[in-house]
């Protein structure tokens, strides 16, 4: 029954990070409300851990980056955006690299924190590190590749990523769960998700006992 209650909690969250945006013009808009209330206890730990995902991809200095190799053995925060959102996926990024930079430098070096592109085809390596850069994300690691490859890897942890749409008014619709999922160094497994709405302040307070592996 514990399980059951999980998954219906579970698809609830997916259901409120869920964003949707669209732009023209070379600018974008929210075309969906993922805002909610911060909940005092952010971290949503899992009953069955989720596998890394074997995901090889193209980091932004050009080069191969295969996750589980990569990230092996250290603390993991995961997150699937990209860079033309309007409002949500800067505001996770830039609360990822505050909270992140509040740790003890030797933690603040374990810790691996990767952004995964949901819109390859607009987001090269060049402006995924200049955005992540201007997020305070000097440290984030971003990834971009072939569509298909990205939403393989977060349809098992429970994200929804789909292509990206344009619209007759020549707006692009870039719709994507807005989770970010933590994987703990002791199994390389992803045991925490958290939603859109966790604040810095939130990850900064789980962030010591997720690089040694604990429960928030």
């Amino acid at each position: 029954m514990r399980n059951k209650i999980l998954g219906a909690a579970l698809a609830a969250v997916a259901a409120l990070s869920l964003t949707a945006c669209g732009g023209g013009d070379g600018g974008d808009k929210p075309a969906a409300d993922v805002s909610a209330e911060s909940p005092k206890q952010a971290a949503i730990t899992l009953d069955s851990p989720k596998p890394k995902p074997d995901l090889v991809l193209t980091d932004t200095s050009g080069k191969k980056y295969e996750l589980v190799k990569e990230t092996k053995g250290h603390p993991v925060l995961l997150y699937f955006g990209y860079t033309y959102c309007p409002d949500v996926c800067s505001t996770v990024v830039a609360d990822l690299a505050a909270a992140a930079k509040k740790l003890p430098e030797a933690d603040r070096k374990n810790l691996r924190t990767v952004f995964v592109t949901t819109d390859p085809e607009r987001d090269t390596p060049e402006r995924m590190r200049a955005w992540l850069d201007a997020q305070g994300g000097q440290d984030i690691v971003g990834l971009t590749g072939d569509f298909d490859t990205i939403q393989a890897a977060a349809k098992p942890l429970g994200i929804l990523v789909e292509k990206a749409k344009k619209e007759k008014d020549g707006s692009i619709t870039v719709s994507h769960g807005a989770e970010v999922v933590g994987f703990s160094p002791k199994d390389d497994a992803g045991h925490w998700i958290y939603t859109s709405s966790t604040t810095a302040d939130q990850y900064a307070k789980d962030l010591p006992k997720i690089v040694k592996g604990e429960n928030p």
